[in-house]
């Protein structure tokens, strides 16, 4: 595998609108001043936090469980500013929309702005011919409340390429998320 330049993520973004809408270089700074960078950097793509929350919350007294999930453990939230609970979590998803080639595997890790205030994103790698928002999850580790802002930075897309094309890839598989719009909860 190889990893992926500036110049190459820039190419598939135009030949085979791999990321939807597109900044071709890096945005640290709008009309509102200051903002955490996006845009393609080097080797990979700083992804875009979008304005829907889910913030986690347990109100309800349940049990987190992955067969069987339960829509009220989250407080839904659309804004600018994020404020995630301590010791707690928000899902919320890309502005951008992704069309990964057969060839690929995206690898999705954090912004140091985030991890720096204890706040750690995760998204499961984008399997070749994925395609649709990516769901993230922010988890504050600290004792504190802490802010995501929208329209922002908030983690980087890293783009492998293989030696040889995978044999079978997520559409091949017809993905239970293939295709997600929005933030998409656990499905099974």
């Amino acid at each position: 595998m190889t990893i992926k330049s500036d110049v190459w993520i820039r190419k598939m973004a135009r030949t085979v609108n791999m990321i939807q809408p597109f900044e071709t270089n890096q945005v640290k700074s709008n009309a509102k001043g200051k903002v955490i960078s996006f845009g393609t950097s080097s080797y990979g793509y700083d992804v875009r936090c979008a304005n829907e929350f889910k913030i986690f919350t347990n109100i309800n007294s349940s049990t987190v469980d992955p067969k069987n999930f339960d829509p009220a453990s989250f407080v839904d939230f659309c804004g600018d500013v994020c404020i995630i609970p301590p010791n707690s979590f928000a899902l919320a998803r890309t502005i951008e929309y992704f069309k990964i080639p057969r060839q690929i595997l995206t690898i999705c890790v954090g912004k140091s702005t985030y991890a720096r205030c204890g706040i750690i994103v995760n998204v499961t790698p984008l399997e070749p011919e994925w395609e649709g928002h990516v769901t993230l999850e922010f988890s504050n580790t600290t004792p504190l409340p802490a802010k995501i802002y929208s329209g922002e930075g908030c983690a980087q897309m890293v783009f492998f390429e293989s030696y040889e094309v995978c044999q079978e890839s997520y559409k091949d598989k017809e993905g239970k998320y293939l295709g997600q719009m929005g933030v998409t909860l656990p499905k099974i």
